[in-house]
């Protein structure tokens, strides 16, 4: 016998299918919609499918955004031959957050996880590789995470990127091994930026 709603059970399905959401949590959150007003719940399916009507990838560094290029590669006060290499977006936002970054950012949207099926070319280093060589960047500021898959990339970069005549540097101090970037607070993750240190010169 059919307990459960057929749409109440394929929208618990589909939450199921969001990072951190398991089916306890999926149910309470499709409960706790169905008890909300009908209109909450077109709202929110319209701001669905908008996101992908709206938001595209910025051209130059990859990140989400509704113009191209974004408000940060098109703002004429940020360095844009200081590019800060990220894993995703929300490692973007958490730098822009503790304002001690002024440059520029490169999404690499993941990072190397051989068993999982992703290699480089799964990322964006091609295009990493030729925003370098285009000439318009001095300076390459890895930030992945801590993490054995983070520094795995981190080091494939610094190969990639060696004879260049880039300086090379990594986040320093402040960052815990094995912590994900984007439960770094504020200050832990500004302390890591300022105190930065250079792998190479890739020269």
């Amino acid at each position: 016998m059919q307990v459960i709603p057929l749409a109440l059970e394929r929208l618990i399905s589909d939450l199921t299918k969001l990072p951190g959401i398991g089916h306890k949590t999926a149910t309470r959150l499709a409960l706790f919609m169905l008890r909300r007003p009908a209109a909450e719940a077109k709202n929110l399916a319209n701001d669905l499918m908008v996101l992908h009507e709206t938001i595209h990838l910025c051209h130059q560094c990859f990140t989400f955004s509704e113009t191209n290029p974004c408000v940060i590669c098109g703002n004429p006060n940020r360095n844009p031959r200081l590019v800060c290499v990220v894993e995703e977006p929300g490692d973007q936002i958490a730098i822009e957050k503790t304002g001690a970054f002024r440059g520029t950012y490169h999404i690499l949207h993941g990072v190397l996880a051989p068993m999982d099926g992703i290699g480089p070319d799964e990322l964006k280093t091609r295009e990493l590789r030729q925003r370098v060589a285009s000439g318009s960047v001095d300076e390459i500021l890895i930030a992945t995470s801590s993490t054995v898959p983070g520094e795995a990339t981190a080091s494939y970069l610094a190969d990639m990127l060696h004879g260049t005549g880039i300086r090379l540097s990594r986040l320093a101090c402040g960052i815990p091994m094995g912590m994900d970037i984007k439960y770094a607070d504020e200050h832990t993750l500004a302390k890591a930026i300022e105190s930065r240190q250079t792998l190479q010169d890739c020269s």
